[in-house]
């Protein structure tokens, strides 16, 4: 009688990865030079990555992510790719943590005094609302703000946690096609964590992670990394007296 018990053991990082799909990069006549070392090699011309190489990266991004969470310090999810856009958002949601999904608006972090006026004028306008300051208004006025709050919540809704400063780090899916979000916090000095893909020059980021930054159960996996960490560090706070973030979002 065969005794042998056989039990599922838990999959490892770069399992986990495979299963996502992160392995796979872009073709290979669209690599830039700094991935080079990451690519295990070719299939059906496309590169195919280093999981072992990525799960490094990786765990590099998540130490930086927790001790920023530790800290304290505001960590902005950025997501430009429609692939992305509800991962990101749910997730910085849940961790109440800011966000930008969809087209990055220039000067969010390089003007961002001019940004900061917006947030608060779309904080104002949902504060009236939700105290009834906004009953004294006729009912053409009302729709009229409606709007008004509808279009600001679509631009500059998930920038309200941070407050009246400027982001200690930020978070992108894609650089190459966040290149103006990544050139504005290089130009404030603002460290640069990113899910890189086979065209990304990896050398403009602080903290690349070269995987796949395309597809959803790739992107899933790399935010959800990123945003556990930073999460971890949070609860590893020393206790201090925080105050309470405004994180009036709408889910995806």
């Amino acid at each position: 009688m065969n005794t042998t018990e056989t039990t599922d053991a838990p999959k490892t990082v770069v399992e986990k990865m495979f299963a996502a799909g992160a392995h796979f990069g872009l073709p290979k006549a669209r690599r830039h030079p700094s991935v080079q070392k990451f690519v295990f090699g070719l299939k059906q011309k496309v590169d195919i990555f280093d999981l072992e190489k990525t799960e490094i990266l990786l765990g590099e991004a998540k130490a930086y992510a927790q001790k920023l969470g530790v800290e304290r310090k505001k960590l902005l999810f950025i997501g430009g790719k429609p692939e992305s856009h509800s991962i990101v958002k749910n997730t910085a949601f849940r961790i109440e943590a800011p966000y930008c999904v969809g087209r990055w608006i220039g000067g969010s972090i390089t003007n961002f005094p001019e940004i900061k006026k917006r947030v608060n004028k779309l904080k104002r306008l949902l504060d009236d609302k939700e105290s009834g300051a906004l009953s004294k208004y006729t009912k053409l006025e009302r729709l009229h703000i409606d709007r008004d709050i509808e279009k600001l919540q679509k631009m500059y809704e998930g920038l309200i946690p941070l407050g009246d400063k400027l982001p200690d780090a930020i978070f992108v899916i894609d650089s190459k096609s966040e290149a103006i979000a990544v050139n504005e916090a290089k130009a404030k000095k603002i460290p640069v964590i990113a899910v890189t893909n086979s065209d990304c020059d990896i050398t403009l980021v602080d903290y690349p992670i070269v995987a796949n930054d395309s597809t959803k159960k790739s992107i899933d996996f790399f935010v959800n990394e990123i945003a556990s960490a930073y999460e971890e560090g949070l609860k590893n706070a020393p206790m201090q007296a925080v105050q309470k973030q405004d994180t009036r979002r709408v889910r995806a």
